[in-house]
């Protein structure tokens, strides 16, 4: 058997199906090109990868002999017979640059394993599996979700790329692994890892899980080959750097498990030498395994007025999309099933899967069936918000036309500008730029519409897609002033943003409920503070917020004041609150003035309520919660 050490695709496939009928074992094509199986060590299948290099009518399957000579399929010899000597066996002699070719024989697996919430670190994965083959590794991805932690005490070399989820949770993919690894103990004797963590700054427990995954890899007995990263939203800079110093490193932990320090240089020169090869072509895809799932889809039929739910016994590849799963029930079950079908980021094939709000296209199988055993579920459903016309498919008009109707348009005003020549051209500061690109990062306005638990009820309010739209607009720096006040107006008025009511159905909508919460919210409060605070609830909002920015305290005079206005305790003088805590007997027994602040701002002074309340504010979403609680009961 040729001694094939790695193998590739280079640009132009033509998705011909030559390589996977020669070689399935190497070779997966999928719709748009073909992808080298996932864990494949060439050396078990050379001539079978040089057989499919010469079946190739586009000689784009490239691959490398031992020693480094890169033979494209084009220059492969014309015939290989079983006669043929058969090549050497790969040897610490015959592979390597020199002084790397001690540690450039034998095991040269490389685990890499993901937690991922959105996507972001699985991506990052695949691009590190592609990567590692020019410094002579094999990578092997995983998901977090089944991944036999114990398997791990016999693998050498380790890299984890891990998001964070919520207040520093982890990905729902990762969360029962590490549960897990947390009370394994010491397996982990011969094995070097490292971490990259992705986060948001925004947060306060910023990347936290991926640091939870860095101690407890150190406390099961791993070595850390290098330092953990921890990445802001914009991770790419920094986790490519990671990357080359993490590939460099772990690179140089030979057959036996032993790190060589002293040629992490020399390793690093030689992958830039083989940079072009490792880099040709799409980013990696992990082609994942078969998935045992039963999909439930709600049909509803226009003519009949049925509706119900049809469930359908699958066996398909994890990789392949809701999308896909639905063209293969329409192909071999039922051609009434309907559905929209499109390009694989059409906003409008938007579907409910598993309660997510999410694209088919763009949404794989194995990151929403989290079960991979045989009791995986898959529940499709047309989204909320909207007619269904059959099947899945529903009516946008009630969302085209509060689009059309939203005003006013955009009116541009006077700004800064620069000259290029002879003509002036206006300039934005790069962040706010920035802000505002960011800002209106959203995938499908038809989905994030449905993304409200108020739309549902209220359908002429105009939803968080139009609110994120129209606010954006208005921060927009190159509008004029009449054109933002007119927005403003738009927002606060009977169907604007006030109807909102919960930013948490929203924020929960993967990256792009992030995005779009943090615009409503702002919305809200730039209608407040355009309103004055006027009625009801704003007074409320304004009564609370003074007192508590006096206080520093949640007590219980700020509860009771806040609710009924400055006049709370003349007009509850009966009810013998008032003179409990005019006259001191308070139920912790504490004093009844807040130190001098009492005296000048007796609203937020007077009076404490019990421990739980009786303590400092310092993260905001517990005055909200509190706000809540009184707005719930008063």
């Amino acid at each position: 058997m040729s001694a094939v050490v790695k193998v590739w695709i280079d640009e132009g496939c033509i998705t011909c199906d030559a390589c996977e009928n020669i070689c399935p074992e190497v070779f997966h094509v999928e719709d748009d090109t073909c992808i080298i199986v996932d864990g494949v060590n060439p050396g078990e299948w050379g001539d079978d990868i040089i057989e499919a290099a010469e079946g190739c009518p586009v000689d784009v399957i490239m691959y490398e002999f031992a020693g480094g000579d890169e033979t494209p399929a084009e220059e492969t010899p014309s015939e290989v017979t079983e006669d043929a000597p058969a090549a050497e066996p790969v040897s610490a002699e015959s592979v390597g640059d020199g002084a790397l070719d001690g540690i450039m024989a034998g095991d040269r697996d490389l685990h890499i394993l993901f937690g991922s919430q959105s996507g972001n670190a699985e991506g990052l994965c695949s691009l590190i599996a592609k990567k590692a083959a020019a410094y002579g590794l094999v990578g092997h991805v995983h998901d977090m979700d089944g991944f036999d932690l114990a398997s791990m005490s016999g693998m050498k070399r380790v890299l984890i790329a891990c998001s964070t989820w919520g207040e520093g949770e982890q990905p729902d993919n990762a969360e029962a692994l590490f549960n897990t690894a947390k009370g394994t103990g010491k397996i982990l004797s011969n094995t070097h890892f490292s971490v990259c963590a992705l986060g948001d700054t925004s947060y306060e427990f910023y990347c936290q899980s991926g640091k939870e995954w860095d101690e407890v890899l150190e406390a099961m007995g791993g070595s850390r080959i290098h330092d953990r990263v921890d990445c802001d939203v914009d991770y790419d800079s920094p986790a490519a750097a990671w990357i080359a110093e993490a590939l460099s490193r772990i690179a140089c932990v030979d057959d036996s498990g032993t790190f060589h320090e002293d040629l992490v240089a020399d390793m690093a020169a030689h992958a830039a030498g083989d940079t072009a090869s490792a880099s040709s072509g799409d980013v990696a895809t992990v082609a994942m395994p078969e998935i045992q799932l039963v999909a439930s889809i709600f049909r509803y039929n226009a003519d009949t007025g049925e509706t119900g739910v049809d469930a359908w016994a699958c066996a398909t590849p994890g990789h392949h999309t809701v999308l896909d799963l639905l063209r293969t029930l329409k192909a071999t079950q039922d051609g009434t099933l309907t559905f929209r079908d499109g390009p694989a980021d059409d906003p409008t094939t938007g579907v409910c899967v598993n309660g997510r709000l999410v694209l088919p296209g763009l949404t794989r199988l194995c990151d929403i069936a989290r079960d991979k055993g045989e009791g995986a579920q898959i529940r499709i459903e047309p989204m909320a918000a909207y007619d269904v016309i059959r099947d899945l498919v529903v009516d946008y008009s009630s969302y085209e036309n509060l689009r059309t109707a939203s005003k006013p348009w955009f009116v541009g005003g006077q700004r800064d500008a620069s000259y290029a020549g002879n003509v002036a051209i206006g300039t934005m500061d790069a962040v706010v730029a920035t802000e505002l690109h960011a800002s209106n990062d959203i995938a499908s306005p038809q989905l994030l519409h449905a993304a409200s638990d108020a739309v549902p009820y209220n359908r002429s309010y105009m939803g968080p897609a139009m609110v994120c739209h129209l606010w954006n607009r208005s921060c927009d720096p190159r509008i004029s002033d009449k054109s933002r006040t007119a927005i403003i107006e738009s927002l606060a008025a009977t169907n604007g943003v006030k109807s909102e009511t919960d930013m948490a159905s929203i924020h929960r909508q993967g990256n792009m409920g992030k995005i779009a919460a943090k615009s409503v919210l702002q919305a809200k409060t730039a209608v407040l503070s355009h309103d004055g605070y006027n009625g009801r609830h704003g007074k409320h909002v304004w009564w609370y917020t003074w007192s508590i920015k006096s206080s520093g305290l949640v007590n219980e005079t700020t509860l009771y004041r806040t609710v009924l206005g400055p006049m709370g305790l003349a007009n509850n003088a009966l009810s013998g609150v008032s003179s409990r805590m005019i006259f001191g007997f308070t139920r912790t027994g504490r004093p009844m003035f807040n130190e001098l602040l009492g005296m000048v701002a007796p609203p937020a002074g007077i009076g404490k309520m019990p421990k739980q309340f009786n303590s400092s504010v310092e993260n905001h979403h517990e005055v909200i919660s509190i706000f809540n609680e009184m707005d719930g009961r008063f």
